[in-house]
């Protein structure tokens, strides 16, 4: 049930604002801040004892309590488990902000775990498949008796494999996909066929990180086991693993839901409580809670033993299965495999699944050649979203620990071709098709330049930390190229570019007249031109009043004042929408803000409005209404409506 950061809330509040404006004029630790440390360094480990777990309790230990303070984060809870045993469990801070003598406890405190809960539904498909109940690669319509899959691409069908590896196709769709309240839920079944999302392209023609798809999957394992999805996964995983803190139930049992974190975002100076952590689509993570301790059994038995249940959910060959590569958006670079990510560390492979949601933020690490899983948990979204990052720090250090130091940069030579050929716009295939967050492409597309000496500069949110826009890259290979002064890479071939820190997306070079640097600068041109009409035709009104008291012109003036108020009134509002990057993500899952509704009726007003202006522009010509230099301003302003309303229709913003 998350957004991810390919959503991009932080750079569509930045851009978006920036445009309309300009058109406008542990074990526990307390919640006590001291001054904002400087980030510790993943020191190399002692290549002596690279494993040695209280090292590693450590390190995790003084990164998150400075990540509590530096991101102004309430609580956390870390677990870190082995084939053997459970080496650590860590709470710190607190689960409520409002309730600042509590201390988050790692076997009590209860966290939502948003999209980690995918996970649990890979299991319980593989679990099915080993049963022989289900086929990876058999059309889901099979399985569908309410509902069907629309055939939009005829003999492709979508299959389970396309669903667990984010390659089904599917639009990105998720605005009104939570609700508040878990008694307002609704039905899985029901709301999969009531926002089933267009199919934009061939199924395994590309990953891109998809809610529906493992919302579907979910589903499909309720039509073959006639029992809703929250209690198989209760009776088949929970229940076995002996997860007595861990439910998918909504609302949740009373014992669970006293010790559950609230989410918070910060506000003010202080903290905010969010909302939207449940809904119908519950095998996306919906609802779904847990403790790091109850997520200890989860990873161990992902790690192919179950030493703390004495109990296995899947056999070797389902864990094999889901852990290994299928697929990838470039080969030269990590890929899918069922539900979770790969990752490298030089030439070490691991794998990760983050989940994010209003207020929650978390990441399960598994290292399966070294027997270990890290999990984390934040209850807050900390200052301009970076518990995102915190999580992701997480991942990194234990690799760091785990593989003896940092990842090695260019570890190939360095090759000569012409660079130039992958400069251009590069948009998110993530980018909705239908909805008003397609919006976020004006500020969350990659422009890519090519410099003399061979480097590639980036712009755009490529890097998991969103106070990073820009990154240089070195070219290692054809088409490869290394960060400076970084780990990543990333990865051009036909049109496409992929990034080794996020494989569940790519990015589509765009032909020139979609560039969102061409519609940045249309955008602001139309309404600059919008708003001096708005703030200087009354005043130039009153000059003129006296001089041509026909019903014409003073008519057609009215109009363009009026049309300038309205769109003035939509960039308010967006703005007012997307204020703040947190309370954002949360109107995204929620879809119940008012001004979702306001937007596109004023542009529906305004479109009206903007016709009849270019009918006086042409009545203005003819009659000789003004001189030549107010029926050309006229005729500008009508076309600078025109555009902008034409750009809002191409970023969906017309609902």
């Amino acid at each position: 049930m998350t957004a991810r950061r390919v959503l991009a809330p932080v750079t569509l509040v930045l851009g978006f604002v920036l445009v309309l404006l300009s058109g406008l004029t542990p074990a526990f630790a307390t919640s006590e801040h001291q001054a904002s440390p400087q980030r510790v360094p993943n020191a190399p480990s002692d290549p002596d004892d690279p494993d040695d777990p209280d090292e590693l309790g450590a390190r995790l230990d003084r990164l998150l309590r400075q990540q509590l303070d530096e991101y102004d984060i309430p609580g956390a809870a870390v677990s870190v488990v082995s084939a053997d045993e459970q080496l650590m469990a860590r709470g710190y801070g607190v689960p409520d902000s409002d309730h600042e003598n509590q201390r988050v406890e790692p076997e009590r405190t209860g966290f939502f775990m948003g999209s980690v809960a995918k996970v649990f539904t890979a299991v319980a498909v593989l679990q099915l498949v080993e049963d022989g109940k289900l086929d990876l690669h058999t059309d889901v319509n099979r399985y569908l008796e309410s509902f069907r899959i629309e055939d939009t691409y005829p003999d492709k069908p979508v299959t389970l494999h396309n669903l667990l590896t984010h390659t089904a196709g599917f639009d990105f769709s998720i605005v009104g996909t939570a609700s508040e309240d878990p008694r307002d839920a609704g039905d899985l079944g029901e709301s999969l066929a009531d926002n089933q999302p267009d199919r934009v392209r061939e199924p395994g023609e590309a990953a891109a990180y998809d809610n529906y798809g493992v919302a579907l999957a979910g589903y499909l394992v309720e039509q073959i086991t006639g029992q809703p999805f929250e209690e198989y996964v209760q009776r088949e995983i929970i229940e076995p693993l002996g997860m007595s803190r861990t439910t998918f139930e909504q609302p949740h049992p009373k014992e669970l839901e006293d010790a559950l974190a609230r989410g918070h975002r910060p506000s003010d100076g202080g903290q905010e409580t969010t909302r939207g952590q449940y809904g119908a689509w519950t095998p996306t993570g919906a609802a779904a809670v847990s403790t790091v301790t109850d997520m200890s059994r989860l990873m161990q038995a992902l790690l192919g033993d179950s030493r703390l249940t004495d109990t296995r959910v899947l056999s070797d060959r389902s864990v094999q299965l889901l852990e290994q590569r299928h697929y990838g958006n470039d080969e030269r670079l990590p890929g899918m495999a069922y539900i979770l990510e790969e990752r490298r560390h030089g030439e070490h492979r691991y794998l990760v699944k983050d989940g994010d949601m209003p207020g929650f933020h978390s990441n399960m690490v598994l290292f399966p050649d070294r027997d270990l899983g890290v999990y984390v948990n934040y209850n807050g979204d900390g200052d301009g979203g970076k518990a995102a990052l915190a999580a992701d720090e997480v991942a990194e250090l234990a690799a760091d620990f785990v593989y003896g130091g940092q990842a090695e940069g260019t570890s190939r030579p360095t090759v000569q071709e012409d660079v130039g050929q992958y400069e251009g716009s590069y948009r998110s295939n993530r980018t909705s098709h239908s909805d008003f967050t397609r919006a976020s492409a004006l500020t969350g597309s990659i422009e890519v330049s090519a410099g003399d000496d061979g480097i590639l500069t980036t712009n755009g949110p490529l890097s998991a930390d969103p106070d990073v826009t820009e990154q240089r890259w070195r070219q290692i290979e054809p088409g490869v190229f290394q960060e400076i002064d970084g780990d990543a890479r990333i990865a051009f071939e036909d049109g496409q570019l992929t990034v080794s820190s996020d494989v569940a997306v790519a990015f589509d070079r765009v032909p020139w007249y979609e560039s969102p640097k061409l519609h940045m600068r249309l955008l602001i041109g139309g309404l600059i031109l919008i708003s001096l009409t708005m703030i200087c035709w009354p005043i130039t009104a009153l000059v003129r009043r006296s001089r041509d008291p026909r019903p014409g012109p003073r008519t057609a003036r009215l109009l363009a004042w009026a049309n300038s108020l309205l769109l003035g009134g939509v960039a308010v509002c967006f703005a007012l929408l997307v204020a703040d990057a947190n309370v954002m993500n949360e109107t995204v899952f929620l879809g119940d803000s008012p001004l979702l509704t306001a937007v596109p009726t004023l542009l529906a007003v305004s479109g009206a409005a903007t016709a009849a202006m270019l009918c006086c522009a042409v009545l203005a010509y003819f009659r000789r209404w003004w001189g030549w230099v107010s029926r050309l301003h006229y005729a500008l302003t009508g076309f600078a409506a025109v555009i902008v309303l034409m750009l809002a229709g191409n970023y969906a913003l017309w609902g």
